[in-house]
């Protein structure tokens, strides 16, 4: 299961030159400190509290990325913030401000919130380019299990690249692919939403899942900084984000046959993978186009679908008013049907 998370950590760091021990001597140096880095970004981290109807309601984490004009925007992920009322924050020095919450975003899992400009905070630097490599030094700031411990530090690697995860929002089964980057520094509850840097100090991602299972240790995750400040620009103008639409009901062809019996629908037995139409809205783009119950879509352009968390990751790759290409099975024969993109109103 993946769990939303987050994370500070005193650096304490034993270093030998191979050259120069003695029997029972270590040479202490400095070599392997990232102190200098931690404290270009130690600053412009916070404490994230939500809360709804003057109830603490969840904790996480959160870092100033932008100053313009009289207000400071800081970055957080949407699941530290939904469902609450009010928010507040509290910056390094242990002050508390209180945010506005800017606009949020479920399947980008990013939330921006707004202060009035405040010397106490600083912005972080962002990492411009995507020149990360595996095995990379990393270090991840924030409040894990709240703002007992703020400013927490944690350091690992660069543990992989371009993963992509399942995420449910609701449930036991998937609703959306993350594209992801993996490390084995410490992930937390209350870490989601702070920076994951590299080792100058610049924010390459926004710690918000680890893998949570008794047989692992080490599977953190994080938003490249790339695709969240895309979708931070998004919600600063626009408070929310449009995705495209096109108008159906869907299930897996894996799921329950009953469903799809009470549904008159049949798989052929040729398809082994997809996504099975069960309803089509009217006047959607999908009833324009021409879709019908009991399609199974295979295919997105040219990228296939296996399930329906696949299909959503691949549609929203794309933008309100596309023209794209969806190959479906229909009674045993592919077909290729080109769809409009719309919005939901």
């Amino acid at each position: 299961m993946l769990s939303g998370t987050l994370g500070a950590y005193v650096i304490l760091t034993y270093f030998y030159d191979a050259g120069t021990v003695e029997t029972n001597s270590i040479e202490l140096t400095e070599t392997n400190s990232i102190a200098q880095s931690v404290e270009k970004v130690y600053d412009s981290v916070v404490v994230v509290e939500s809360y709804k109807d003057n109830s603490l309601y969840s904790t996480g984490t959160g870092f100033a990325y932008k100053k313009t004009g009289n207000k400071v925007y800081i970055m957080t992920n949407n699941h530290v913030i939904s469902g609450s009322t009010n928010v507040k924050l509290f910056l390094s020095d242990g002050s508390e401000v209180d945010a506005k919450i800017v606009g949020s975003d479920t399947y980008s899992d990013i939330a921006v919130l707004s202060i009035e400009q405040n010397d106490k905070i600083k912005v972080a630097t962002l990492a411009t380019e995507n020149e990360n490599s595996v095995g990379d030094t990393v270090f991840a700031v924030g409040a894990p299990e709240g703002s007992e411990y703020a400013g927490t530090v944690t350091k690992g690697i660069l543990s992989g690249k371009d993963r992509l995860v399942e995420v449910s929002f609701s449930g036991n089964t998937s609703d959306y692919f993350m594209s992801v980057l993996q490390t084995d520094a410490a992930i937390n509850p209350g870490n989601s939403g702070g920076p994951l840097c590299n080792s100058n100090g610049e924010v390459i991602g926004i710690t918000n899942m680890k893998l949570v299972d008794s047989s692992v240790e080490g599977m953190g995750f994080a938003i490249p900084i790339k695709d969240a400040l895309y979708y931070a620009e998004i919600l600063e103008t626009e408070g929310k984000v449009t995705r495209p639409y096109i108008g159906i009901s869907m299930m897996d062809i894996t799921e329950n046959s009953y469903y799809l019996w009470r549904a008159n629908i049949s798989i052929p037995e040729n398809v082994k993978d997809g996504v099975v139409i069960y309803m089509v809205e009217k006047k959607s783009p999908a009833e324009n186009a021409g879709l019908q119950k009991g399609d199974v879509i295979l295919k997105i352009g040219n990228s296939k679908v296996s399930s329906l968390a696949e299909f959503r990751y691949e549609l929203y790759k794309h933008k309100v008013g596309e023209e794209v290409n969806i190959t479906v099975n229909r009674n045993g024969k592919e077909e290729i049907i080109k769809i409009k993109l719309g919005t939901s109103q």
